[in-house]
C-alpha cells in the first residue's frame, strides 16, 4: 500500500512539474526588467505574436546587448485597431503630445495603412521606415518590388512597407462536398449555388480589411471580365460593377453565419459545421494539417479562386510619437531581414524557423525563395510570385470605394440576412421564378458612377449622415427581399407547390 501510494505521490509531482521542465527560455525579459520596451498593435494572431516577439528578443539582444519585453495590443481585427488609433491621437492632440504609446502597428490590410499615413483628419501618423535607406538591396525587382499583381507593397514615402504575403481563398470540406453532391470550388462563383445555402461560412468585411479586399476583388474579377466582352467601356464597369454585387448576394443568401474570427471558418468548415467558406491561405493551410488523416490526406482543402484573387501584402509601419522609436525601427528591420522572413513559413525546428508551430505565411521579399530556403519552408511547394491565378488588381476601378464596399456588404447582405434567407429558400422552393429573381436582385440603388469613389452618406465624417444613408439603403433592400418572397409564395400558390 505504502509503495502504491508512494508512485502515486510520485506521477503528481511529475504531473505538475512537467509544464516547467518543458518550458523554454523566453528570451523576451519580463516587464519590470526589460531594458527597451515595445508596444504594438496588431491584429496578428497568438503564434504570430509569440514567434515573432521571441526571435525579435534573440536578434535583438545579439546586436544591442540589450533585453526587450514586447508589448502587445490586440484589440480586435483592423476596423478596431483604427477605432483605437483615432481615439488615441484625438486625445494626444487635445493635449499637446505627439503620440499616444504605441510604437508600432503590424499587420493587416494595406487599406488601414494607407489611411493611417494620411488620415481625413489631423497629421499624419505613420514615420519614414530607416529600413529602405539602410538596406537598399532588399528593396527592387529581385527581392520586393512596390508593385506586383496590380497590389503596393509600400508607398512612395517609405512610411510603411509589406511583411509578408496572404492571399484568399476557398475552404472546403471534401467529405460535406461529397455527401451534397456538389463539385470542388473553383471559383467565387462556385460559392453562389443556392446547394450551398445554409452551409456557407463568411467574415464580417466590416471588421477586417483583409476580408474587405477579398469581396473588393470578387467585384473586381466581374468588372474586368465585363471589360472584355463589352466595347463600350462605362457600360461594362457598371455591367460588372452589377454582377459583382450580385454575385456577393448569392453569397451571402448562402451564408450560416457572418463572424467576426477569421479563423473561425476553416474550423467549422474542417469539423463539418459549413461545407465551404471565404478563407484566407494560412488559416486554411494551418487548419488543414491540424485535421490530417494517418494515411496524410485532410478533409479540409484550401484553393485560390481561378482569376479571382490577388497576392496582398500585410504591411508594419512605425507610428508617430511612440515611447522608443529606435527599438520600433529595428523592429520592422528584423521582419524584412533574410530572419525575419524566413520565420513567416519555416518549419518548426529549422534553422530560423518558429519554435512551436508554422506560421504559414508566404514571405514577401522574392530572393527569399532560393532553393535552399523553400526546402526548410512548411509551404516549399509554394512561389507565390509564379502562382497567382493570372488576376492583376486595379486600383483605379475600385480603390476609391474600398470603405463602401465594406459597408454595403454589412447592408445588403449582414444587417438584412434573416429577411434575405428567408425569401432565398422562398426562391429555392419555387424553382426560382424569374420575375421574383428580378426583384431580389434588383441592385439599381447601387450606381458605379455615383459610388466608384465612395458613397458620399456612407463615406460622410457626419456620422447621423452616414447612418442615415446606411439605414435607407438596408430598409430598400429589406424591402425587396419582402417583396421577392411573396413573389415566389405567390408563385408556388399558382402553380402548386413543387
Amino acid at each position: 500500500m505504502i509503495k502504491r501510494i508512494s508512485i502515486i505521490l510520485g506521477l503528481l509531482v511529475a504531473i505538475v512539474a512537467l509544464p516547467v521542465l518543458l518550458r523554454r527560455e523566453s528570451a523576451t525579459a519580463a516587464p519590470d526588467a526589460a531594458d527597451d520596451r515595445l508596444v504594438i498593435i496588431t491584429p496578428h494572431n497568438e503564434s504570430i505574436r509569440n514567434e515573432f516577439g521571441e526571435a525579435f528578443a534573440l536578434w535583438w539582444k545579439v546586436r544591442s546587448g540589450r533585453t526587450v519585453y514586447v508589448d502587445w495590443r490586440t484589440p480586435g481585427g483592423t476596423a478596431e485597431i483604427r477605432k483605437v488609433l483615432d481615439s488615441g491621437y484625438a486625445a494626444a492632440e487635445a493635449r499637446g503630445a505627439q503620440g499616444m504609446g504605441i510604437d508600432l502597428f503590424f499587420g493587416g490590410g494595406d487599406y488601414e495603412f494607407k489611411a493611417q499615413h494620411k488620415p481625413k483628419k489631423g497629421a499624419g501618423r505613420l514615420v519614414r521606415l530607416e529600413v529602405f535607406d539602410k538596406h537598399p538591396e532588399w528593396f527592387g525587382e529581385q527581392a520586393m518590388s512596390q508593385y506586383f499583381s496590380g497590389e503596393q507593397y509600400y508607398n512612395d514615402e517609405r512610411t510603411w512597407v509589406t511583411a509578408c504575403l496572404s492571399q484568399f481563398g476557398i475552404c472546403y470540406n471534401e467529405d460535406a462536398l461529397r455527401r451534397l453532391g456538389l463539385p470542388v470550388p473553383q471559383s467565387w462563383q462556385d460559392l453562389g449555388d443556392p446547394r450551398y445555402a445554409g452551409d456557407l461560412a463568411l467574415a464580417d468585411p466590416s471588421k477586417s480589411g483583409s476580408v474587405a479586399r477579398a469581396f473588393e476583388l470578387l467585384i473586381q474579377q466581374q468588372m474586368q471580365a465585363a471589360m472584355v466582352s463589352t466595347e463600350n467601356k462605362d457600360m461594362a464597369l457598371q455591367e460588372g460593377w452589377a454582377k459583382g454585387w450580385q454575385l456577393i448576394m448569392r453569397l451571402c443568401a448562402n451564408a450560416r453565419y457572418f463572424t467576426d474570427s477569421a479563423s473561425k471558418i476553416p474550423q467549422d468548415v474542417g469539423q463539418g459545421d459549413a461545407v465551404a467558406g471565404m478563407c484566407v491561405d494560412f488559416y486554411g493551410r494551418s487548419f488543414s494539417d491540424e485535421l490530417k488523416r494517418p494515411d496524410g490526406s485532410s478533409r479540409l482543402r484550401w484553393v485560390a479562386p481561378v482569376g479571382g484573387s490577388s497576392l496582398s501584402g500585410d504591411p508594419i509601419a512605425v507610428l508617430r510619437g511612440g515611447p522608443n522609436p529606435s527599438v520600433a525601427q529595428a523592429f520592422v528591420e528584423f521582419v524584412i531581414s533574410d530572419a525575419g522572413q524566413i520565420l513567416w513559413n519555416a518549419k518548426p525546428g529549422a534553422p530560423q524557423g518558429p519554435v512551436s508551430k508554422a506560421l504559414r505565411r508566404m514571405p514577401v521579399r522574392r530572393d527569399i525563395y532560393t532553393p535552399e530556403n523553400r526546402a526548410r519552408f512548411t509551404d516549399g511547394e509554394i512561389h507565390p510570385y509564379e502562382a497567382t491565378g493570372n488576376f492583376v488588381y486595379r486600383p483605379e476601378l475600385t480603390g476609391k470605394a474600398f470603405g463602401t464596399i465594406r459597408s454595403l456588404v454589412r447592408i445588403v447582405g449582414i444587417d438584412s440576412h434573416e429577411e434575405m434567407k428567408s425569401a432565398w429558400k422562398a426562391l429555392g422552393e419555387a424553382h426560382f421564378p424569374e420575375e421574383a429573381m428580378k426583384v431580389f436582385f434588383d441592385v439599381s440603388g447601387l450606381d458605379y458612377e455615383k459610388m466608384k469613389t465612395g458613397d458620399p452618406g456612407l463615406s460622410s465624417t457626419d456620422a447621423l449622415e452616414a447612418a442615415q444613408r446606411a439605414s435607407a439603403l438596408g430598409a430598400r433592400f429589406r424591402a425587396q427581399y419582402q417583396k421577392a418572397e411573396a413573389m415566389a409564395r405567390e408563385s408556388m400558390q399558382k402553380g402548386g407547390t413543387p
